[in-house]
């Protein structure tokens, strides 16, 4: 009973030991900046593709169902544009992306980490005499802390992009009325909190997949619960960390 109620705790902990240990091997980084660059690409650029697609969608929907809930004569059509771009930058667009990238990315990385561990590939890394941590986890790290604004940038554009499409292709209001909405109410704040956000979400997909994929245990079974507990928590934390930002900024 005691040992359950103490786990979390012990997890947090080594979870800030592996996070601390991570960034102590910055110092060796001129070592390890080509897997930075190669996490970046698989992070980053492979992800644009899904994340694009789910913006679409986004920004298709929000647009019609915001069209149809104030389909009145008494309010202008423009309201329209200047409830989904914002709705886009400061919430959807980033939390889209962050589920997304939490499944795609986050069980990926941990799947790669726990089968390097099962099959004691990190093992031997260690007794080469490379740091398996500052090799492993902090390019993983640096590059969705990195790519994930940059992915938050597409989804703004494609999904915001698509409502426009959608509004004027679905006779909701042309592109123009969609325009001066959006500019009507724009505020810097918006894109400030999402990019803040994009930050911490890539933080968290990523460092917790490393360190559910690091501590891997339990041979195939063990990478399996590994990668679905990677996804499962990233997208909780996700949450948690979307309801403090908007908490401490707005």
């Amino acid at each position: 009973m005691l040992d359950s109620l103490l786990s979390p705790f012990r997890a947090l902990g080594q979870y800030a030991i592996l996070m601390g240990r991570a960034f102590a091997s910055i110092d060796e980084f001129r070592m390890y900046w080509k897997n930075l660059f190669i996490q970046m690409v698989r992070i980053g650029i492979d992800s644009i593709p899904i994340v694009a697609l789910a913006a679409a969608f986004s920004g298709a929907v929000l647009t019609v169902q915001t069209a149809y809930q104030l389909e009145t004569p008494f309010i202008p059509k423009t309201i329209i544009g200047s409830i989904v771009a914002p709705s886009i930058m400061l919430e959807l667009g980033v939390v889209v992306a962050g589920f997304i990238l939490a499944g795609r990315v986050g069980a990926r990385i941990a799947a790669e980490l726990g089968t390097m561990r099962v099959s004691e590939q990190i093992d031997a890394l260690e007794v080469m005499g490379l740091n398996s941590v500052g090799f492993l986890i902090l390019p993983r790290v640096l590059a969705g802390v990195v790519m994930f604004p940059v992915l938050y940038v597409v989804s703004c554009i494609v999904g915001i992009g698509t409502g426009i499409f959608t509004g004027h292709v679905g006779g909701f209001l042309s592109a123009s009325e969609f325009l001066a909405g959006a500019r009507q109410f724009f505020s810097l704040l918006d894109p400030f909190i999402g990019f803040v956000k994009s930050l911490a979400f890539g933080f968290i997909v990523t460092s917790v997949a490393c360190y559910k994929g690091y501590y891997t245990g339990g041979g195939a079974v063990g990478v399996g619960d590994s990668t679905t507990q990677a996804a499962v928590l990233s997208c909780v934390f996700i949450l948690v960390a979307d309801l403090l930002v908007a908490m401490l900024l707005l």
